[in-house]
């Protein structure tokens, strides 16, 4: 989907109605035993973060939600139906956390004791009003800092209802969010049918959570795995790395504000050729990767692209349909000494991401944890990242455009660089989030330039490469 924020995903007036879980639900929640599996060492860093950066004075939104349309005036009640069945197949999303002292523990709700209340809010003309009104409401609703943390809302017309839904990041990750106008328009069309759906089984987050963990606390410091980022985070300067242009950030001055940047970087043809001429060195996220590295050092000097690169953890098939936090982080290094042109970029990270991804199956969190360093996280985002997802296969991709779909994203402060690049349909849509300095813009709007025309000249060399042949033939 086109990654993007509230204030411009086609928000558009109509009447207002809200799902959040009951009161009944909220109170049966509070009385719940503990649940014996424990957060996952992503969900738990993420909401010791947010409570950090709240204790110091600054509450700092950051969930992360969907819009999309189903087609006409929607039954109200199939709507509701649909949406307590899709909440009740992702069982993260009836399990929360409560503390314990300095301890955080897990309570789940079964099934049949979630119910979720509806309420008429009214008739908005106004988007501004209601795009204003629906950030606010997902900013206390879908918060790391309380639970319940989603909210559903629907925007009803004649002609069509927009859905905007959001969670605390510790629910859901991107591959979630965009698995959702399929499933949730599924739903929904059986339930106005009065037809049920077949439903295979989804694994649960919960249960993923347990067994990563489980897995995680069996290493110590003087795991392989511990001393490969200890070493990395030595040649950082003792930190994770940042996005390594001139941001105009004061060394220990306050969390700026961010801004967003969004755009279509190429179109469909020109993303399909850079991927064939990047295919051998394994794909368009070692081009985005490698033109990075190259981009960075014009922009920025640096003489070596230090850079923790996301990978999804869904190493199982049972997880590929499941809502949660699946995501982990590898290290990466390209000289650019070593690597001074686009071709000898391409073989570097692909050596990098051979030799590193499989440390992304370790919770960094972890091994922050294990390296004894004081890591207490002053911002919402631990590094900077530049992600790369192919999202032309996840279902129902092919119809994002009809339905108006947007993933969200919540931008408010950081001083971090976070960037998502989706290859749809229709092209390589570019999204961004960066403090919100004059130098900041300057230098990621010269990224973005830079990443376009290294992307378009690479393109058009493998046209010209895969014309030869026919025009020497001719």
């Amino acid at each position: 989907m086109r990654i993007t924020d509230i204030q411009r995903c086609e928000v558009r007036p109509g009447r207002l109605v809200e799902w959040a879980l009951s009161p009944a639900t909220v109170t049966l929640a509070a009385g719940l035993p503990d649940d014996p599996r424990p957060p996952a060492y992503v969900q738990e860093s993420h909401i010791r973060t947010a409570r950090s950066v709240h204790e110091d004075g600054l509450f700092v939104p950051t969930w992360v939600g969907a819009a999309f349309d189903i087609p006409g005036r929607a039954d109200l009640d199939a709507l509701q139906d649909a949406l307590r069945s899709w909440t009740l197949r992702h069982e993260t999303l009836r399990s929360g956390f409560r503390w314990d002292g300095d301890e955080m523990r897990r309570f789940t709700l079964d099934t049949e004791d979630v119910s979720l209340q509806r309420e008429d809010i009214g008739d908005f003309t106004d988007a501004t009003r209601l795009v204003q009104h629906l950030q606010d409401r997902f900013d206390t609703s879908a918060s790391a800092l309380s639970w319940p943390n989603f909210l559903y809302a629907a925007v009803l017309r004649d002609d069509s209802t927009s859905l905007y839904i959001a969670f605390d990041h510790s629910n859901v990750d991107s591959y979630s969010i965009q698995r959702m106008p399929a499933e949730i328009n599924e739903l929904y069309t059986a339930a106005a049918e009065g037809r049920p759906v077949e439903e295979s089984p989804v694994g649960s987050y919960v249960d993923f959570c347990e067994i990563e963990r489980a897995d995680a606390d069996r290493i110590d410091g003087t795991h392989a795995i511990v001393g490969r980022w200890r070493d990395f985070i030595r040649r950082c300067s003792g930190k994770l790395p940042n996005f390594p242009v001139d941001l105009g950030l004061e060394p220990g001055g306050d969390l700026p504000r961010q801004k967003l940047m969004r755009e279509m970087l190429v179109d469909a043809d020109a993303a399909a050729a850079f991927e064939s001429y990047c295919r051998p060195f394994g794909g368009s996220l070692v081009g985005i990767l490698a033109a990075t590295s190259l981009i960075v050092h014009e922009i920025g000097g640096q003489p070596v692209y230090r850079a923790v690169v996301p990978f999804h953890t869904r190493v199982k098939s049972k997880w590929s349909n499941s809502v949660g936090w699946y995501v982990g982080g590898a290290p990466i290094e390209v000289a650019y000494d070593q690597a001074p042109d686009f071709p000898t970029a391409l073989t570097a990270v692909r050596a990098e991401l051979q030799a590193n991804r499989s440390l992304a199956r370790m919770p960094l969190a972890r091994v922050l944890r294990l390296l004894g360093e004081d890591f207490r996280p002053t911002s919402p985002d631990l590094y900077s990242i530049v992600s790369f997802v192919d999202a032309r296969g996840i279902p129902g991709a092919e119809r994002w455009d009809e339905l108006a779909a947007y993933g969200l994203v919540r931008v408010s402060y950081g001083d971090q660089v976070c960037i998502w690049l989706n290859r749809l349909h229709e092209g390589l849509w570019f999204t961004c989030r960066y403090p919100d300095t004059d130098i900041a813009y300057k230098n990621m709007r010269l990224y973005v330039e830079r990443l376009r025309d290294v992307i378009l000249t690479v393109a058009g060399e493998q046209r010209a490469s895969e014309l030869a042949p026919h025009e020497l033939a001719g």
